[in-house]
């Protein structure tokens, strides 16, 4: 017979290969799937163990560096671009005095001196560290689980989609890690006056508006980063996938470490502006809620209307750009370090190429 539910799911997913001709095939029987399916059983990306790697992949020691790498890439690249974000976040909520990215340094350093572009950092520090170890961490478990929900033809077929759905589940979590100290981060970056450091602004907010100060920008800040981490994960997995199969001149395996790092900077990169595009609306919100106590999201979009949403687009898309490349060098790079499993992008799996009649 035809495997026709199978050429349905093929023409439905707008992210697969071009359509095949099936060929006939037998159907095995029940006892041979069940050993094939025993056999077979394996993550999205390849076999779980390899030589060389530290730990066998899937694994909580896997899962638990992965979230280590998490807290690397993303509270030191967050921390780094701090002078960017605090212009950034000032030219959103008020744009009439930081007209321009130039005016806003101009005008920081004047009135604040050069300290004055760190305020902020120890609490992007410690929210975007919490972050990344949710952000990469969970990432990892939700894709491993899904993945094995659906099957592994079904995990190829719909990679995309298993990439969207992992990214947004761990986003999830991780704003929740994230948004007391973003919380506090908008406060001390755009209210002057109101407190220099972490230690006198959160004590200062709980004083004043409880522990809802803290977590009133979690819907706008899902609304910002759940889009931009299904962006930042999925692009960067297919851009991977298309780098090494239409630009490397040699497979992935025949590349260095270093050859394959590069590779992993420039996916980050083009992902990072696409992050930034989508995510940016969002990131105007909560910017402007968190400056001002007792405000809605709703209103706040109401009031920066269809243009004040995109104030500071340009300084997004170079801090998110870079942001974006260097987390996904850092993190790899710590892969490489502790010698983690690194599976290749994914390939067609045996079983689904004599499917569709691409093995005799």
């Amino acid at each position: 017979m035809y495997p026709n539910s199978l050429t349905q799911l093929a023409r439905a997913n707008p992210f697969s290969a071009p359509l095949f001709t099936l060929q006939k095939v037998e159907e095995p029987s029940t006892q041979s799937l069940v050993t094939k399916h025993e056999a077979n059983k394996r993550t999205l990306a390849a076999a779980a163990v390899a030589e060389g790697d530290s730990c066998e992949f899937g694994s909580g020691h896997y899962f638990i560096m992965c979230g280590i790498g998490g807290i690397l890439s993303c509270g030191t690249t967050h921390t780094a671009v701090v002078p960017l974000d605090l212009i950034k976040c000032r030219l959103q909520v008020d744009p009439n005095k930081y007209k321009s990215i130039f005016r806003g340094f101009s005008i920081t350093i004047k009135e604040d001196g050069m300290r004055g572009l760190a305020k902020g950092w120890a609490p992007t520090f410690i929210g975007y560290s919490m972050q990344g170890l949710c952000k990469f961490g969970f990432y990892e478990v939700f894709k491993t689980t899904y993945g094995d929900l659906i099957g592994e033809e079904n995990a190829y077929l719909w990679r995309t989609s298993l990439y969207l759905a992992a990214s947004a589940s761990a986003e999830f979590f991780a704003d929740i890690a994230l948004a007391p100290m973003e919380a506090c981060k908008v406060r001390i970056q755009t209210q002057p006056g109101y407190a220099n450091t972490l230690r006198q602004c959160a004590p200062k907010m709980f004083a004043e508006e409880g522990l809802w100060a803290f977590y009133k920008g979690v819907v706008p800040l899902w609304m910002r980063q759940i889009p931009y981490t299904m962006m930042k994960f999925a692009c960067f997995e297919r851009t991977v996938e298309m780098l090494y199969k239409h630009v490397v001149p040699k497979p992935r395996s025949e590349c260095s470490k270093s050859e394959q790092l590069v590779v992993t900077f420039v996916a980050g990169y083009i992902a990072g502006v696409f992050c930034a595009i989508v995510s940016h609306p969002a990131d105007s919100v909560v910017s402007v809620l968190n400056k001002e106590s007792g405000s809605s999201a709703l209103g706040v979009l109401k009031k920066l209307g269809p243009r004040g949403v995109w104030k500071g687009l340009v300084a997004r898309i170079i801090m998110i750009g870079t942001l974006t490349a260097l987390q996904w060098f850092i993190y790899d790079s710590v892969k490489v370090y502790f010698r983690l499993p690194r599976p290749p992008p994914p390939e067609m799996p045996e079983s689904l190429k004599k499917k569709l009649g691409l093995t005799e």
